[in-house]
């Protein structure tokens, strides 16, 4: 890799043996995947935040780098925590892991990222603009901004993503070069138009499984007219049952263009029998015997805690429900009065965390109802959970 002299010196640890270590993570990576060169970045989000998926190894390492009094160099946003910081009693969350949790929250504090813990960045300020290089390492939020905003990122891992935060800079590699954001497939939905928001991450699932890592371009998906919301799904879904990072949609996303399809894309068609099959697969146990409903992953949107209340208003339920966002949208839905209703039903509004990085399986919960194609993939790995996966108006 070419390294400016600049780089050269930090490499060499004459700006500190941790900003050297921190460098060399992204020219090892770089050297890895071929890299010409570092480039400069416009923002970070970094995961492993969770006590539950970083553990006491984690913990340590982001002490260490926050002992060093350094700064993200650019603004850099924080991934869901293992629990609502300022709720986690409320929850049942242990004592030992909430003070472990809140030490890995202080030290990414000191070191300058916005305690935003969110899987949803976009929603919430660190919005990159079309073009621009950026290093992103949740998954869900990655495909995002490469389909829906034409940013560029890679999936980062965790400790990748924090050192891009601290040095503004990551290789120069995969999708952050034009020649590698062709799409080789072309998906074609042979379905009818009426979908409900469930269907998006039903069909992110089936995607997901076909095309593996590679990134796909959807023919017909715009004459269904998905919202903001239903492509969150979508995104989200297909990069947990397949690690797509990026899509292109006709109509929709930023690079949609016939021209970005290779020559020799596989062409799949997507009908009512492959859809009806993933709910199948999504599912393990039936809607009537559950311990939890959990929306929000990624985090809802306002727009969809909206219309949790109004399907919640002047009822009660009786299986209990997160309702998992960010700090953010659940200041404006207190003051829309949203939460309040949610509340009063029975329900919880619950920020900083989700259900698959909070340990549900320690607090009881084992049967597990979700509207989220992501969680319903990961939800029987990361929390041994039983799964229902439906539309949220049947879910309530």
């Amino acid at each position: 890799m070419y390294l400016t002299k600049e780089e050269e010196k930090i490499l060499d640890g004459e700006k500190g043996e941790m900003l050297g270590r921190l460098l060399n993570l992204l020219v090892s990576l770089g050297e890895i995947y071929g890299a010409e060169r570092l480039i400069d970045i416009s923002s970070a989000q970094i995961s492993g935040v969770s006590y539950k998926t970083i553990g006491d190894i984690g913990l340590e390492f982001v002490e260490d780098i926050a002992k060093e009094n350094i700064k993200v160099k650019v603004p850099s946003t924080l991934n869901p925590a293992g629990m609502d910081l300022d709720n986690w009693k409320m929850l049942g969350i242990d004592e030992e892991f909430a003070n472990k949790q809140l030490k890995i929250i202080k030290a990414f504090q000191s070191l300058g990222v916005e305690i935003s813990c969110s899987c949803v960045p976009y929603l919430i300020g660190n919005l990159p603009t079309f073009n621009s290089h950026i290093a992103w390492a949740e998954s869900s939020a990655v495909i995002f901004a490469n389909s829906i905003l034409g940013a560029k990122t890679n999936r980062e891992g965790g400790p990748a993503a924090l050192a891009s935060a601290i040095l503004g800079k990551t290789p120069y590699y995969g999708y952050h070069l034009d020649e590698n954001r062709k799409a080789n497939y072309i998906i074609k939905l042979d379905l009818e138009k009426d979908r409900d928001e469930s269907f998006y991450g039903a069909l992110g699932y089936v995607v997901g499984k076909i095309v593996k890592n590679k990134v796909p371009y959807f023919e017909n998906l715009y004459k269904f007219k998905p919202n903001l919301n239903d492509l969150k799904s979508l995104g989200a879904a297909m990069a947990a049952s397949g690690g797509i990072a990026l899509y292109h949609a006709k109509n929709l996303t930023a690079e949609c263009k016939v021209k970005d399809v290779v020559e020799d894309a596989e062409k799949i068609e997507i009908g009512k029998e492959e859809i009806k099959e993933a709910y199948d697969k999504l599912s393990s146990i039936d809607i009537d015997d559950l311990d939890l409903i959990c929306v929000g992953c990624p985090h809802c949107s306002l727009g969809e805690i909206k219309k949790i209340a109004n399907l919640l208003k002047d009822k009660k339920i009786e299986t209990e429900l997160w309702v998992c966002t960010s700090i953010h949208i659940k200041a404006i839905a207190d003051r829309m009065g949203y939460t309040k209703i949610i509340e009063k039903a029975g329900g919880k509004v619950v920020k900083d965390t989700c259900m698959v990085v909070s340990p549900i399986e320690d607090l009881g919960y084992k049967k597990v109802a979700t509207n989220s194609g992501k969680a319903a993939v990961y939800l029987p790995s990361f929390c041994k959970s039983e799964v229902y996966y439906g539309d949220l108006k049947d879910l309530l």
